[in-house]
């Protein structure tokens, strides 16, 4: 199980002295073979080793690396369109949302929701934009933005991770966050007469994405204080 710690990303520990953070050789990805082998009745302590180790590894790594490398950090940013979410799902999606590991799969499923239907979240966005002014200036974004100015967005805040203040970035999907979730609502409002649960869902929607901001603001209050590992 060692290997599929390591793979993909390099570690360097010292046998003495205190663990220094983790330094990438290259930039490198995940493997596919993380996954593999991490089958579903796998020790919890160990699964959750590998998840921090390579949660680890690519944020401190990255971080030190990232800044003088561009490429680096898009490769980075774009870790689930390269690998595959159910890669990135197998090492980090049960990992509570206290870790960085949980951190990190919160920021890259919100990337990959606005990736795939940018249309839609843009249109709750500009639902929510009136209600929720003091997230929107928060987020950082144009107004009202587009498909393709949520896109850049999401790409903007992930890349935070590696090349500023990760609590302001975790802040940032946090407000992201609260406008949608308020625009969610709003959405589940004007379906309420129509027929169809969709105005339920949209409603578990709204409350699964306040939950989410929730989560983010508590992670970049815990990075601040240096206890998000």
């Amino acid at each position: 199980m060692g290997t599929a710690q390591n793979r993909g990303v390099t570690s360097d520990h010292g046998s003495h002295g205190p663990a220094r953070r983790p330094r990438f050789r290259r930039p490198a990805m995940l493997d596919p073979r993380d996954a593999d082998a991490l089958p579903g009745d796998m020790d919890p302590a160990l699964r959750s080793q590998v998840a921090h180790t390579t949660a680890a590894a690519i944020v401190h790594g990255g971080r030190s690396a990232g800044e003088g490398d561009p490429a680096l950090v898009q490769r980075l940013v774009r870790l689930v369109e390269t690998e595959g979410l159910d890669v990135v799902a197998a090492l980090w999606s049960d990992s509570p949302a206290t870790t960085l590991p949980g951190t990190l799969w919160r920021l890259y499923v919100l990337r990959e929701w606005v990736r795939r239907d940018p249309q839609t979240l843009a249109d709750r966005y500009r639902l929510g934009l009136e209600a929720a002014p003091v997230q929107h200036v928060v987020v950082g974004v144009v107004s009202p933005p587009g498909p393709e100015e949520l896109r850049v967005l999401l790409d903007q805040v992930l890349s935070g991770v590696w090349t500023g203040d990760l609590a302001v970035t975790l802040e940032r999907g946090g407000a992201f966050c609260r406008v949608l979730a308020t625009g969610a609502a709003f959405d589940a409002d004007h379906l309420d007469l129509a027929p169809g649960d969709a105005s339920a869902r949209l409603t578990r929607s709204a409350g699964s994405l306040l939950r989410t901001a929730e989560e983010l603001e508590h992670a970049a209050a815990l990075w601040r204080s240096g206890s998000l590992e």
